[in-house]
């Protein structure tokens, strides 16, 4: 059994309580809330495929108890990995969604195509402070560039990423009794233990290369990365050199989506008797994310392991503080230049309160 850890699956939106949703039409109306349920479990049974003919990109897997789980692996900018979720969950009538997104990501289910494309292409300074704020200056800024390398593949394709996530969101919305859960570890657990697995020349080799990425990339290609995530793959030929870093991003989450999954894959009580049955769950990943799935699935798993941030190192925050004085200094010539009531008006903006406060030291 996986160790029990404080960030549970997080349930978005769908609802477990199939009142509150409009009926469908083969429900007659004035029944009571439990025979509505018991006609709705009957209704999901009967369209649930026993033996569901699945594209090539699903692998199954079995839990102890008899729950299965049937994993979708996609590439997070193609159509094609759409159409293999909705074709999935339609076939299967899943208990449970498991998507791999946390809650720092989960506002890409509810936006529009057009906004999330005009919002992944503009990297401004307002996000900026956002990712230093939330990370802290080194993750922040990793951050940004690794959202620099999703917003040239954005750019080429014409195309927002995460299409299958809402997908899946909008397809476990139409199955009854269907729950829907954030499966990925939060992003900013993520990049802060990647930043303090490298060297400062490995962090600065690492910026370079993604500052500079330009390589054109066609449609064709990303349904070549069927077989491998595109975004992933992108950066792995990037990041090669730097296994630390592939363990943190790609192999650590690995572990915590196996354990996101078991958590998501027991057993249910059907409606009619409290009876434990097994579950049938969907999980939506990356192509990249299934072999370490699949190698993770029986392990005994320790997620407080991967869940710990060690505190920054005394060099790395005079570092910082260095960086940080050099742009006040910068920041205060503007000042005196440009004037008294000027000068003021730039110290009171946000972003420059914000930086500001991060040169306060860290507690000892």
């Amino acid at each position: 059994m996986d160790q029990d850890n404080n960030s549970e699956d997080e349930s978005v939106g769908a609802s477990e309580d199939p009142s509150e949703e409009e009926l469908p039409p083969c429900i007659p109306p004035g029944l009571s809330d439990g025979e509505t349920m018991e006609m709705l479990w009957q209704l999901r049974s009967q369209h649930r495929q026993s033996s569901p003919e699945l594209p090539e990109t699903v692998t199954c897997l079995t839990a102890p108890d008899g729950s299965l789980l049937y994993l979708v692996g996609t590439a997070h900018f193609s159509d094609s990995s759409k159409k293999d979720v909705a074709t999935t969950i339609r076939a299967v009538q899943p208990d449970v969604v498991v998507v791999e997104l946390c809650q720092y990501r989960v506002s890409m289910l509810k936006m529009d195509e057009n906004t999330l494309l005009r919002e992944a292409k503009d990297i401004n300074l307002d996000k900026v402070q956002q990712a230093i704020k939330q990370n802290g200056l080194m993750s922040g800024l990793m951050q940004i560039l690794l959202l620099k390398v999703s917003a040239h593949i954005t750019e080429q394709l014409g195309m927002a990423p995460g299409g299958e996530f809402r997908e899946a969101f909008k397809e476990a919305g139409r199955v009854p009794f269907c729950k829907f859960h954030l499966g990925d570890r939060p992003i900013p657990v993520t990049f802060k233990r990647a930043i303090a697995a490298l060297s400062l020349w490995q962090k600065a080799r690492l910026a370079w290369g993604l500052c500079f990425l330009s390589d054109p990339i066609s449609k064709e290609d990303v349904e070549k990365c069927k077989q491998k995530d595109l975004l992933e793959q992108t950066m792995s030929e990037m990041i090669g050199e730097f296994p630390a870093l592939h363990q943190t991003i790609v192999a650590e989450r690995d572990i915590y989506l196996t354990h996101t999954l078991r958590q998501a894959t027991r057993c249910v009580e059907a409606p009619s008797n409290a009876q434990k049955v097994p579950a049938v769950v969907v999980g939506v990943v990356g192509m990249g994310h299934v072999p370490g799935i699949e190698r993770n699935w029986e392990k005994q798993l320790n997620i407080n392991e991967i869940m710990s941030v060690a505190p920054p190192s005394r060099f790395g925050w005079v570092l910082c503080t260095v960086i940080k004085g050099v742009m006040m200094g910068m920041l205060g010539y503007a000042c005196y230049r440009a004037g008294g009531g000027l000068g003021r008006a730039l110290l009171s903006l946000p972003a420059v309160q914000s930086l500001m406060e991060t040169l306060r030291p860290p507690p000892a």
